[in-house]
């Protein structure tokens, strides 16, 4: 997320209880499910971008070892109250572990990352992950930066935009997908998804 006082960061300090709702109702779990098969038994897994913490509740279920973030301060202690589970407040930017996780797990998060920024995030990401880790990232498709109709700050990326992005680091692989979904706005938008192996 971008600087404290911004648009993104003010609507999730006010939202951070409803979003929490609403993103824990009719929930698609199946990326989710693909992820955690794709993890060794008791896998030490980042999430960015916890939001109301349900990914990370059912990857605490299913044995994994979680280290849940937000950028918001305001939706980390709705995922601690949620989880009864320490959640750290950590922007993207602020990521510095070594080799110290075997997932990462950024579903509806970095997509709000600035364009300007995103490669560092992804080299800072690559760099965390232990060898064989697994990235999951979801972004909201389009062609460069802008608000939504709530006034979210969101990156906006074409598909070839972002693959150039990804390739600037050595992963091993990568496939990336594009769906339909609906967001907290009720709009549809084109989502890219994005897995990647280090």
């Amino acid at each position: 997320m971008q600087n404290p006082g911004d648009p993104t960061l003010a609507f999730y300090a006010k939202e951070a209880n409803a979003y929490a709702d609403w993103s824990g109702k009719d929930r698609n779990v199946e990326n989710l499910e693909t992820f955690t098969g794709l993890l060794p038994p008791g896998a030490r897994v980042l999430e960015l971008g916890c939001g109301g913490g349900h990914d990370s509740r059912l990857l605490m279920d299913r044995g994994f070892h979680v280290l849940p973030t937000d950028g918001s301060p305001e939706m980390a202690r709705e995922a601690e109250r949620r989880l009864g589970h320490p959640v750290r407040v950590m922007r993207f930017m602020e990521l510095d572990e070594q080799t110290a996780f075997d997932g990462v797990w950024a579903n509806a998060s970095l997509l709000h990352a600035p364009r300007a920024e995103l490669a560092a995030i992804l080299q800072r990401i690559h760099s965390a992950l232990r060898s064989d880790g697994i990235f999951f990232a979801t972004f909201k498709e389009g062609n460069g930066e802008g608000q939504d109709s709530l006034g979210r700050h969101f990156n906006f990326p074409s598909h070839d935009w972002l693959l150039e992005q990804f390739d600037l680091q050595p992963w091993a692989r990568l496939n990336m997908q594009r769906r339909t979904s609906n967001g907290y706005d009720g709009i549809d938008v084109s989502l890219i998804t994005v897995w990647v192996r280090r």
